[in-house]
């Protein structure tokens, strides 16, 4: 017998010796066998693997039941019928959810000694702090290794190339690989967030008497990369300033690590950066902190967790317990008291290799702005792993505004197939978490709503957006 996927082997060998519990003509005095008894045709033909899991727990639960007593099973299956049978217990007895711990149930990890890329920035602090914290260890992943990224191309070439399972991403990052946009098409997971918040406007030491976006006309600035929140976030706020970030301004890419120096050498005017950049120009006296990301979108997201379609279906153990690890790091970093000794965790060499003090000014929000004044911004950035979708919808709108991707966009379609949040929201209830009841929410960028149900429109209220 094949399964639906047309694997016969394994499913085969489970029918000849499972029974169907339900059905009186059926037998179960063979079910744990390895012979070639004859136990009845069923009613209920099993085909997948899920099924054969099913059929076990139920005869399971009828053996609790009724014993080794057949006769007893069966004639109380011929007073009230299979189907109330099954009713009747899955009343008293909770079934499904016995089905369903069955199936979730850990099975060998395909692979420990996982290879994990990040680029050294606060935003990877969940993916960095699992390995000195032993968060990985925990879930079965006692080898595994993160490795230090100087850009985002090399992160996505690496995760491409298969030179890394898991990596640290930018949240548009897994849409755009999955859609082909800048790289080969290759589908892409992104099962968690990293985190929120988290960034900044730094502008050099020469402007700091600019106040609006419009005094920043003719500036150079420089972002990670193009498939990143920092550009859509700087462009839609210089456009809501009524700067046409690709007429009025110059945006280039440069890495992370090179946007200090950069600043220093007057080369760029400022950047939408993730930190510690933002907050280590300020301890160089480079530039000064314009404005956090948080006042342009409360909230949003900026770095995720993100693999491969093929290795989270090839390796599912191995998947699963890197997601839950992730997830539980996720949730560790959010909690305040824990963010002084994970700022001494991912301050080395050789993970973010920055001073302690760099790192603690931005994972507890205290912190001076490079103009002779001091924050306190508890949520500067935060660290929250679920994926919502209507974010990623989001994420297109602002890819097809500046022309990142062209053609017609299925943004549900492609939000749905990348955002795993239905399986984030699963594990975070599994370790003990809070999820939110559904996966779409409406936006507030700027002052400005954002219904995730209604995208084009959302694209055709903006004056200013690329031509073609």
């Amino acid at each position: 017998m094949k399964n639906k996927k047309g694997n016969s082997k394994d499913v085969s060998l489970s029918v000849n010796c499972l029974g169907d519990g339900f059905d009186p003509h059926s037998s179960l005095a063979h079910t744990h066998c390895s012979c070639h008894h004859d136990h009845g045709e069923s009613s209920r033909p099993v085909e997948t693997q899920e099924e054969i899991i099913d059929r076990a727990v139920e005869n399971s639960v009828l053996k609790a039941l009724f014993g080794n007593n057949e006769t007893s099973r069966r004639e109380f299956l011929k007073v009230v019928g299979s189907g109330a049978a099954l009713a009747l217990i899955s009343d008293l007895f909770p079934l499904e959810k016995a089905k369903a711990w069955a199936k979730e149930a850990p099975g060998k990890l395909e692979k420990t000694n996982l290879k994990i890329g990040f680029i050294p920035i606060t935003c990877a602090t969940p993916i960095i702090m699992a390995h000195p914290l032993k968060f990985y260890e925990k879930y079965g992943l006692k080898d595994a290794e993160v490795v230090k990224a100087s850009g985002w191309a090399m992160i996505r070439d690496w995760a491409i190339n298969k030179q890394t399972d898991c990596t640290h991403m930018l949240s548009p990052m897994p849409l755009s690989i999955s859609m082909g946009a800048g790289s080969q098409a290759t589908p892409f997971y992104m099962p968690a967030v990293e985190n929120i918040n988290g960034q900044a406007i730094t502008l050099h030491m020469k402007h700091r008497g600019v106040k609006t976006a419009k005094e920043m006309k003719g500036f150079t600035f420089c972002v990670p990369f193009d498939y990143s929140m920092h550009n859509y976030l700087l462009r839609y706020f210089l456009a809501e300033g009524g700067v046409d970030p690709d007429k009025d301004v110059k945006i280039r890419v440069v890495p992370p690590p090179e946007m200090v120096a950069n600043l220093k050498a007057g080369n760029v005017d400022g950047y939408l950066a993730p930190d510690p950049f933002n907050q280590r120009a300020v301890y160089e006296g480079a530039g000064f902190i314009f404005m956090l990301s948080k006042d342009i979108w409360p909230g949003h997201p900026c770095c995720a967790f993100a693999t491969s379609k093929e290795f989270a279906t090839t390796m599912p153990n191995s998947f699963k317990a890197v997601f839950k690890a992730i997830v539980d790091a996720t949730h560790y970093a959010h909690k305040a008291e824990n963010r002084e000794s994970i700022a001494e965790a991912i301050a080395p060499r050789n993970y973010l290799n920055q001073p302690v003090e760099v790192i603690k000014q931005v994972l507890t929000g205290k912190f001076p702005d490079g103009l002779g004044n001091m924050h306190n911004v508890p949520d500067r950035i935060d660290f929250d792993p679920f994926p919502w979708q209507s974010m990623a919808v989001w994420i297109l709108t602002q890819m097809k505004r500046w022309n990142y991707i062209k053609g017609d966009v299925n943004y549900k379609k492609i939000a749905e197939e990348v955002f795993l949040a239905s399986d984030c929201s699963k594990y975070m209830k599994e370790l003990g978490y809070k999820a939110p009841a559904t996966n779409y929410k409406k936006h507030k960028i700027m002052g400005k709503e954002f219904d995730p149900a209604k995208p084009s429109e959302y694209l055709k209220g903006f004056a200013i957006k690329s031509e073609g």
